[in-house]
This record gives structure tokens, sequence and C-alpha cells, in this order.
């Protein structure tokens, strides 16, 4: 009996974690797989690399690059450019991502609110949260307009130049925020891009003053976006939720009513996954 019971509970064990798994020394690390993700990680945050760039940054060899690239591109995780000769992340990175996504329950939990939201105020909806330095837009419902804005899930933008970068920079803190600024200047995208910190700065006081942010055509020409920040049970910006359209459309006068409708649909979102709204300061 006490033989069967010990078995059964080795069995539990080896189901969940061993008796060691607290210990995180080399010998319990599976080297080839490190350099693997590290090579990954790298090249997530710097797609389109070349062999030989990959493996000058990283300090490796192109032969021990190659061989880890071709290992991940036969997963998915990474695609070669043949035209171009470089590496870029892979769909099926996304695909994983979007699994961790719906285990949070947050995309689920948004669709209906993005969807309200685009039918109520006629342009796209965005939402996105924050990837190292980026933007990653992980789920849209598109206006039926004919001249729409167009994020797909997967894509990345510079949170210096989003609407819902510049929410989830607005509710950093200042430790966060004086490491992304480092950085500076920016990449200039357009005449209206913030490059400097100083610009920066002040555009995100508005922002966390007046519960939303506003990218004003400082990613693409003839295109605005609206967007406000979502946040977790502990108060913290996880995610941005936004609405985005032509300047034609979505101008100047137009920002009053489309802020509410975003600010509301953030608000409503932040309940819905357990969080607890803030009240704008103005």
């Amino acid at each position: 009996m006490d033989s069967q019971n010990n078995e059964s509970g080795q069995g539990r064990k080896a189901r969940g974690r061993p008796r060691d798994w607290h210990d995180k020394t080399v010998q319990n690390t599976i080297k080839s797989l490190d350099r693997a993700m590290e090579v990954f990680e790298f090249l997530s945050e710097a797609q389109g690399k070349t062999l030989t760039g990959l493996a000058t940054d990283l300090n490796q060899s192109p032969a021990t690059i190659y061989r880890v690239l071709v290992t991940l591109e036969g997963r998915g995780l990474v695609e070669f450019d043949a035209t171009e000769q470089v590496w870029h992340i892979g769909s099926q990175a996304f695909i994983i991502g979007s699994r961790f996504l719906k285990r949070t329950s947050l995309v689920d939990r948004a669709r209906p609110i993005m969807r309200n939201l685009m039918e109520n105020t006629g342009e796209t909806a965005n939402l996105g949260i924050e990837q190292n330095g980026h933007v990653l837009f992980v789920s849209q419902v598109e206006t039926h307009a004919s001249i729409r804005a167009f994020f797909p899930p997967g894509t990345l933008s510079r949170l210096h130049a989003s609407g819902i970068g510049k929410a989830l920079l607005s509710e950093m803190d200042q430790g966060r925020v004086d490491r992304f600024l480092s950085d500076a200047p920016f990449e200039k995208f357009t005449a209206f891009t913030l490059t400097q910190p100083h610009l920066l700065l002040e555009d995100l006081a508005q922002t966390r003053a007046r519960g939303y942010a506003i990218d004003g055509e400082e990613r693409n020409l003839g295109m605005r976006c609206i967007a406000a920040p979502v946040f977790d049970v502990h108060g913290e910006a996880v995610a941005g939720i936004s609405v985005s359209g032509p300047t034609s459309r979505v101008g100047l006068e137009q920002i009053a009513d489309l802020s509410k409708a975003v600010v509301a649909a953030a608000q409503t979102l932040t309940v819905a996954i357990g969080g607890e709204a803030k009240t704008p300061q103005s």
C-alpha cells in the first residue's frame, strides 16, 4: 500500500515539476536551447538581420547562428527573406504569443468592446501591448469605410510615434520612461513625430492629465489616432485601446467625442479583466 502511494506521489511530481525545480544552475539548463532563445529574442527586437549581422552582434560564429536559425525556421519561429537576404521573426511566434494572450483573456474580452467602439465611432478599433520599446498590435476591428487604418495582429510600432504607445508610456514609472528616453533622439517618421525627450515628456504629461493620447500624423501622414490605457488588477497599464482613421474623418473637431468613446471602451475593458479604471486628472 505504501509502495503504491509512493509511486502515485512520484507520478504526480513527474507530471508537474521535479524535486530540484528551484535549481537554475548550469547543470539544469540546456546550453543549445539557451543559445537558440538568445538568437530568437535578439531577432524579435532587431527585425531584418543578416546572418553575418546576427553573428557579429551576438559574438557567435556564423555556422552556429545558421544552425540555430534553420532549426527555428523548421518550427516557423523565424523566416528567411531570400530577396533581401535577411531573417525575420516568423508567424508561429505570433501564434504562440496569441495563445498566451488568450490565456490572460485580454483579447477575448476586448473583442466585443472593440466591435462596439468601431460601430459607435465608425473608425477602426485597435488593441496593443508594450513589447521591448514597441507597441505590438494584438487585435483589430476594421471599419467598413473604404479608407481605413490597418494594423494587422503582429504589427510592431515604436512607442513614441503611436497613440497606444504614448498612452502606455504616460502610465509607466519614471525609471522606465527614463530608460526609454535614453534612446533619444528617436526615429522621425513624419514632420510631426516627437523625437526629442522634452517634447515627448510634455505630450505624456498632457496624455496623463486628460486620460487619452493623440497620434496626430506622427507615424503616418493623413492618419490620426486616439488611444487610452487599459489597467490590470494592480493598477498597471497592460494594454491600450484606440481608434484610428484618416484626418478627413478624424479631424480636430472630432477629438472630443471620439476620445470619450475611447476612454469609455478602455474603462470597460479594464473592468472586464478585473482592473480598476483611473479617473483623468482633468
